[in-house]
């Protein structure tokens, strides 16, 4: 893909989640979500699916359903590259895979630091060093990240990246992070949804002058096949969201996006389906009143579906907490 371009100035509002899109299908769904308008998609080293994913924007740009230069890509550093000098080398892989010449934002996916997995022995590495142990496990290690940012920050200088950031983070962190940063964190990425609003977290942000994006914002829906959830977990289901969705002629899955971005954060949700895709994106066509908001982040239980201080243990026999 000739010519670095400028990239989107501004975090469009709704993107496309890649999370849990086998690879057979990513190309297809990639292609189709900017076909229909999309003009965010958010990936990552972890999901497996860069190469399609790669694929599927090559062929809309080819198409002339956008160009470059009118896409926003992020992806992410994983754990067992937080060593400094591990991370050009992981961009690059992402970048290769993706068939781009830059990202638009490049961010931390965790504050967790795990020894080194060569590409060679095993892309994506996962969470565990060695699949094959008797329990396997999580092998820390003890690199600060404010030494991985650093890294982070000539990814920038070198122009491979246009923003870094990161995710999964705590105000405390973000916060030692800004303190010691040649260049700021441009987007903190964080699970965002009407059962966890993170009302503190959305204002530091704002008020630093930090975008974010809201993952998972339906809730509990990708991590049911993980037992991490219940059906019963689902934020659209909820009377609420229903009883708002019918007066205003709108879906569960609209009012729930929308009630997302009204508070400022981009959304990245997932699905495969064409018409899913098209109903997602029309969440930027209304907006809901302030009593339809406020009944919405009233919804508020605190409850984080994705928490490594919950399934690490479980699934990679290490107790590892980012929240307290």
């Amino acid at each position: 893909m000739s010519g670095r371009g400028t990239g989107p100035q501004e975090l469009p509002p709704i993107g496309l989640g890649l999370w849990k899109i086998d690879r057979d299908r990513a190309a297809d769904v990639v292609f189709e979500a900017i076909r229909v308008g999309y003009r965010h998609v958010d990936s990552a080293c972890d999901y497996g699916n860069e190469v399609e994913v790669g694929q599927g924007i090559r062929r809309a740009i080819a198409a002339g359903h956008c160009g470059r230069d009118q896409l926003w890509v992020t992806s992410k550093l994983w754990n067992t590259y937080h060593e400094p000098s591990r991370v050009r080398a992981a961009c690059e892989r992402s970048l290769a895979d993706l068939g781009l010449d830059h990202l638009d934002l490049y961010l931390v996916h965790f504050p967790i630091a795990l020894e080194f997995v060569p590409f060679e022995e095993r892309y994506p590495p996962g969470w565990v060093r060695d699949p094959g142990a008797s329990p396997p496990r999580m092998h820390p290690i003890p690199v600060p990240l404010a030494d991985t940012w650093g890294a982070m920050e000539r990814l920038v200088e070198a122009g491979l990246v246009r923003r870094v950031g990161l995710s999964n983070c705590p105000v405390a962190l973000i916060r030692e992070i800004a303190a010691r940063a040649r260049i700021q964190p441009a987007v903190l990425q964080v699970e965002m949804h009407p059962f966890l609003a993170q009302a503190k977290l959305l204002r530091f942000c704002r008020e630093s002058g930090i975008a974010v994006t809201a993952y998972s914002p339906f809730g509990a829906g990708s991590y049911v096949p993980l037992g991490m959830a219940t059906a019963e977990d689902s934020v659209l289901g909820h009377p609420v969201i229903r009883e708002i969705a019918v007066a205003i002629g709108r879906t569960p899955a609209q009012v729930v996006l929308r009630w997302g971005i009204q508070r400022g954060p981009a959304v990245i949700p997932k699905t495969v389906r064409s018409e899913r895709l098209v109903e997602n994106l029309a969440a930027v066509d209304f907006a809901l009143d302030d009593p339809q908001m406020r009944a919405i982040t009233a919804l508020d239980r605190h409850r984080r579906f994705n928490d490594a201080g919950a399934f690490c243990e479980g699934a990679f026999g290490t107790f590892f907490p980012i929240f307290d």
